[in-house]
């Protein structure tokens, strides 16, 4: 293949470039018909409507996306009829405003689909209030025929995006796994580094960057399996072409939970075999496979041959021998630590035998329980479920909802107080700007004022350099792509895009320099009365309802822990329920990771003891470890006839409940109830012919137990602290 068709090929298989050449389609093909036609006027709208379709989109399959787009649309000429017949009533106009903002934002209960449609149908009702604006005094029908160009619009993006759908289905499946293989990759680099022998180490630093690249690897596994679903369904069989798809995804969650297992603590490995090459090896192997899992997401991503590599295999070899040679030494005091290490050994050459079968794994699945789990509601008395759940005052989306409606009350007030002309953009902001946390909102806040800038001072330039209007439409274009291209993770740089080509679309309607200092104007007021709402309206501190996050993690590891356990008493079986379990697991996880993460750009009085919290973190991914451990060798064993380990597994089970009963009522924790160290050293007096499988068991429930007193010291120190102040207010 030659250098240009190669780079070709690789733009081409971009996460992005999907999306952004469906939006250069759409927007270029606008701009040639304005163009061929000599009429220019229409162009704002129709990029506004493009804009507000794209908005609305989520991964689909055709159907899906078919139903979406009509329901964007009725949705779209719905809020655009309500604004035009109340525009000129200000009380009506502002109360129906705030309720449809609340309603809307309420959608998101029934999944992201819908909580992008409110959003896009929001923003779309800011869109004709502008050209309601400008229109004054024109009457209705030249509002309606703005409204009518925006639909334009939007319906052609919709018809692009849903061909685009039926052309290239499975499409969003490689890109999203090719993603979860690549975030697997750094997992492994980072643990790796765990591995490193190095005594005084900063091992809760690492640990904390492993529980961060954590999240975002449960991230893109639960992206993925959407992506399965919304293709291949909930519980159809798979094909040969669907086949290879199913079989990376569960290949990527074995690794996962391989990757995340832990047996036995790095600091009595480092201790043990400081001077051995041994934990050099299992570091070596470990880092070689991270890139390993990294080349076969850029191969699923360009469809090309994967290829595993000699010298990763060479890696394995090594690290067996060194084993083996530390085995040949017959030292008492290691014998419990090989047995860990070489547990290790075990799990990393079960990735390596995955990883060489990669390109093999092209038939349809036979004995494995190839279905998922769907949480979307489907009925109508699903969501009618779903929207009652949300209409309380403890749901996240009601708060977030009624902060929405009460500050486009206030933006509104302020727009006709100081800024009635071309002041609608304080609504737009604000709606970009609030978000359902405090953290969430300080951050986005920070990032538009930022983008507006510099986007501002990126368009004057521009139009003072290129005067001439075919330039400026190619910029506008440019601009249009740069922001859908980057507004997922690149909000900066997304804000400051969108605001040049606002501007420079407008600027072919009259003066677009007069509109620079207005738009830094409202966006300035439209993040002030943001940051107001989070911080006064209904605040959603993280510190008042950790205790129950942190509930939800103890609650969904005892109930892995039952499950994991059972399948070493029945066999193993990757079927739904154990999966589910094992997900449940992880996605509490990474909800206490998000929380903390809030609570660090939350204001001081509302923390709550912070430290304690991270403590707590750290503390439940090493729990979270030992229970993968035991999830990644299950298999059917002996042990589980023995007393002692029924005993163990009561009492964890007992404990664990007792924990999360007391961290979600938010009191102290109850103290244990046996010597619990004492029942952990008994478990470890193994009899001299237990097999690997009885020993595996017998370690992991010890060092569970090991943990118990650590994890109530954190949880009791986390949530002793009285909840957190708030500013007097009405709606505090």
């Amino acid at each position: 293949m030659r250098p240009t068709e190669r780079l070709l090929n690789r733009l081409w298989a971009h996460e992005k470039a999907s999306y952004g050449l469906r939006v250069s389609i759409a927007l270029s093909t606008l701009m040639a018909v304005c163009w061929y036609r000599g009429d220019l006027q229409p162009l704002p709208s129709l990029f506004l409507g493009t804009i507000a379709s794209a908005v609305a989109e989520t991964d689909d399959n055709g159907w899906g996306r078919s139903k979406s787009v009509l329901l964007s649309l009725l949705c779209f000429v719905a809020a655009a009829a309500a604004v035009i017949h109340l525009f000129d009533w200000p009380l009506p106009f502002v109360a129906a405003l705030a309720l449809a903002a609340f309603a809307l934002t309420l959608l998101g209960a029934l999944g992201e689909r819908y909580a992008s449609i409110g959003q896009a149908t929001v923003t779309l009702a800011i869109y004709t209030m502008i050209a309601m604006d400008q229109h004054r005094g024109a009457g209705a029908d030249a509002a309606w025929r703005d409204v009518a160009q925006m639909l334009a619009g939007a319906a052609w993006y919709g018809a692009l995006s849903i061909l685009w759908t039926v052309m290239f289905a499975n499409r969003p499946v490689r890109e999203r796994l090719a993603r979860l293989f690549a975030e697997l990759g750094r997992y492994l680099q980072l643990k790796a580094d765990l591995f490193e022998p190095v005594r005084h180490g900063d091992l809760e630093a690492r640990r904390l960057a492993l529980a961060e690249q954590n999240v975002r690897v449960v991230e893109a596994l639960n992206a993925s399996k959407t992506a399965i679903l919304s293709r291949f369904g909930r519980s159809g069989r798979p094909g040969v072409q669907s086949g290879l798809y199913f079989r990376l995804y569960y290949m990527a969650q074995d690794f996962h939970e391989r990757a995340s297992s832990s047996h036995y603590p790095y600091e009595a490995l480092t201790e043990a075999f400081f001077h051995s090459d041994v934990l050099y090896r299992c570091r070596r192997l470990l880092s070689l496979q991270g890139g390993a899992c990294m080349a076969l997401g850029q191969a699923i991503r360009l469809r090309q041959p994967f290829d595993y590599g000699e010298r990763n295999r060479q890696a394995g070899q090594d690290l067996e021998h060194s084993l083996q040679y530390l085995r040949d030494q017959h030292n008492p005091h290691w014998q419990r630590l090989l047995g860990s290490l070489q547990l290790l050994a075990t799990n990393l050459s079960s990735i390596a035998r995955q990883l060489s079968e990669a390109s093999l794994a092209d038939t349809p699945l036979e004995g494995i329980d190839t279905r998922l789990r769907d949480s979307s509601p489907h009925t109508l008395r699903e969501m009618a479920t779903r929207l009652r759940q949300a209409l309380t005052p403890g749901s996240v989306l009601f708060r977030h909802g009624v902060r929405i409606a009460l500050a486009l009350i206030a933006g509104y007030a302020v727009l006709k107080l100081v800024h009635p002309s071309n002041g609608y953009w304080i609504l737009l902001t604000i709606v970009f700007v609030c978000r359902p946390h405090f953290g969430a909102t300080r951050l986005r806040l920070v990032q538009r004022i930022g983008g507006t800038l510099f986007g501002l001072g990126v368009t004057w330039a521009l139009m003072q350099l290129f005067p001439g209007t075919t330039v400026q439409l190619l910029l506008a274009l440019a601009a249009a792509l740069l922001f859908f291209v980057t507004r997922t993770d690149r909000y900066v740089i997304a804000t400051a895009a969108i605001t040049t080509m606002a501007l420079l679309c407008f600027n072919l309607l009259g003066d677009g320099f007069v509109l620079i200092w207005p738009r830094l104007l409202d966006t300035l007021i439209g993040c002030v009365i943001a940051a107001a709402a989070s911080l006064l309206i209904l605040p959603d501190w993280q510190g008042r309802r950790l205790h129950r996050v942190m509930a939800q993690v103890i609650a969904t590891s005892a109930r892995y822990l039952d499950e994991v356990l059972g399948q070493y008493r029945s066999g193993m079986r990757d079927d739904l329920p154990y999966r589910i379990a094992r997900r449940d697991m992880h996605n509490a996880d990474v909800a206490l990771s998000v929380a903390l993460s809030n609570m660090l750009r939350e204001p001081g009085y509302a923390r709550g003891n912070l430290d304690a919290g991270f403590r707590f973190l750290a503390l439940s991914n090493t729990l979270l470890g030992y229970l993968s451990a035991l999830g990644a060798h299950r298999a059917r064993a002996t042990v589980t006839d023995d007393p002692l380990v029924s005993h163990a597994q009561q009492y964890l089970q007992q404990a664990l409940a007792g924990l999360s009963a007391a961290l979600g009522e938010r009191r102290p924790v109850p103290a244990a109830e046996v010597d619990e160290a004492a029942l952990a050293d008994t478990l470890e007096q193994l009899p001299g012919d237990s097999d690997d499988k009885s020993r595996l068991v017998r370690t992991q429930l010890a060092l569970i137990l090991r943990l118990l007193p650590r994890l109530r010291a954190a949880a009791d120190e986390a949530v002793g602290a009285p909840a957190p102040a708030t500013p007097a207010t009405p709606l505090a």
